[in-house]
């Protein structure tokens, strides 16, 4: 009996680990739709309140998402309509530059620049190293890498379309969605798990509200630097326009975004305007971003979230590390609702013991 007792324990314990596996790989498969869900369910918590402070304001609830939705459609199709050419059209002026670009490597004259607006780097190095990866460049699998580029841009677009489409469901339904989600949970918990899901679901809306608008300040910042005052200081910038678009969608990203933005920019104005250009616009990321770590996300954050420093950054690191950019999305969102789970459940049920 005791032989048959273990048999059967190692039986299903086998089926235990076999239906675990079977969940995680049916999981990795569906990752991508995830994430677009994911992406979609954060958008919607994010224009939510949008929708509940019209419907503070005497709107009905139907009319408010109405509003908001085509506010959001308007807001994407002016940026389709305004920016989206002017960058189209800069990035082809890139392209078509970069054979000067071979021309001045080869001639020297890149060097040149760079030394000068540097003067403290070791150029040569660089450009040896360069050169060598040149000579050993497979240009035969270039046509393969320009297929492979163009399927990833239709890949992302499509996946842009399906979240957004995703978004218009989840706001029009995302009362619905809580009320159905909140009868699963017994009556006797009913009222607590409501409260504390409505204060983590709002802390998500104000967190996206909070980071789209340190983007939005960053592009249009960014914007009126290289697109007006660089010129009337006798400092044109080729592609400004690109360049300030790049800067919101850095700024998108908490904590790395900005900083990985700024220095993209900076290497684009360094390749095509040199020196004095790059030292104006590097200098200005670096105060920007100064700015921006002690004055405004602080400030924007403690409004939106109201959870510590510290956990931030560790919240932001951990979640990028383990999702990528969208773990670094949520990341905030979710440590506030931890911390609102642990002020509001774990420590009273404490204090009672």
């Amino acid at each position: 009996m005791k032989i048959q007792q273990a048999f059967r324990l190692g039986l299903f314990g086998g089926l235990g680990v076999l239906v675990a596996v079977g969940i995680g790989a049916t999981i990795g498969s569906l990752a991508t739709v995830l994430t677009y869900v994911g992406a979609a369910l954060f958008l919607a918590l994010g224009l939510d309140p949008i929708v509940s402070w019209l419907e503070n304001r005497k709107v009905p609830r139907p009319f408010a998402i109405v509003i908001v939705l085509l506010g959001l459609f308007a807001l994407i199709a002016g940026l389709v309509l305004s920016i989206i050419p002017i960058i189209v059209e800069q990035v082809a002026r890139a392209i078509s530059a970069v054979p000067g670009l071979i021309t001045a490597f080869g001639d020297g004259s890149l060097r040149t620049t760079i030394e000068n607006a540097f003067p403290w780097l070791q150029v040569q190095p660089v450009l040896d190293a360069l050169q060598t990866w040149v000579s050993s460049f497979d240009f035969t699998s270039i046509g393969g890498g320009v297929l492979n580029v163009g399927i990833g841009i239709a890949t992302g677009v499509t996946g842009a379309i399906i979240v957004f489409i995703l978004t218009i469901y989840f706001v029009a339904s995302l009362a619905n969605l809580k009320r159905g989600i909140y009868r699963l949970v017994p009556a006797s918990k009913r009222e607590s798990f409501i409260g504390l899901a409505e204060q983590i679901s709002s802390a998500v809306g104000r967190y996206v509200i909070g980071q789209g608008s340190l983007a939005a300040i960053n592009g249009v910042l960014s914007f009126i630097y290289l697109t007006v005052f660089l010129p009337l200081i006798g400092v044109p910038i080729s592609y400004s326009v690109l360049l300030a678009f790049i800067a919101f969608l850095g700024s998108t990203i908490p904590l790395v975004g900005t900083i990985s933005g700024s220095v993209i920019i900076s290497l684009i104005v360094l390749l095509f305007d040199g020196s004095p250009a790059v030292i104006w616009v590097a200098a200005y990321y670096l105060v920007y971003m100064q700015i921006e770590a002690y004055v405004l996300s602080p400030r924007v954050m403690a409004q939106a979230v109201k959870i510590p420093g510290a956990v931030v950054v560790i919240a932001a690191v951990a979640g990028g590390t383990l999702l990528g950019i969208l773990g670094a999305l949520v990341a905030i969102p979710v440590a506030a609702a931890i911390l609102l789970v642990v002020n509001q459940v774990l420590v009273p049920r404490q204090n009672e013991l």
